[in-house]
């Protein structure tokens, strides 16, 4: 079996970072837009990995990067779905334009 190249994977990692630009733009619900959010750090942790295996095989940077991704990506989905509660609890709703009043 053929192991997939660099432009392989990196065009998976393209479809899968204009797939959540495209959800974070045209979304009102704010999960779906966290949902987008994490796509698009998925496919930067994919860009890391990959130019680190056909780049750099013998050093660890984009993999110790991604790891950094992956608990920083953790900790803003854990604030974001604290926040996205208490719009619901406050609103009874979980979409953007209800979110206004929170500006001021």
């Amino acid at each position: 079996m053929m192991e997939p190249g660099l432009y392989h994977i990196l065009f998976v990692s393209a479809a899968l970072f204009f797939i959540g630009i495209f959800g974070f733009f045209t979304r009102r619900n704010l999960i779906t837009m966290l949902m987008s959010i994490e796509l698009v750090l998925n496919s930067v942790c994919l860009n890391f990995i990959a130019f680190n295996k056909y780049l750099w095989p013998n050093k660890l940077d984009g993999v110790f990067f991604t790891v950094f991704i992956i608990a920083i990506a953790a900790a803003e989905a854990a604030v974001a779905i604290a926040i996205i509660i208490n719009l619901y609890r406050s609103h009874n709703s979980i979409d953007v334009s209800t979110a206004e009043e929170m500006k001021f």
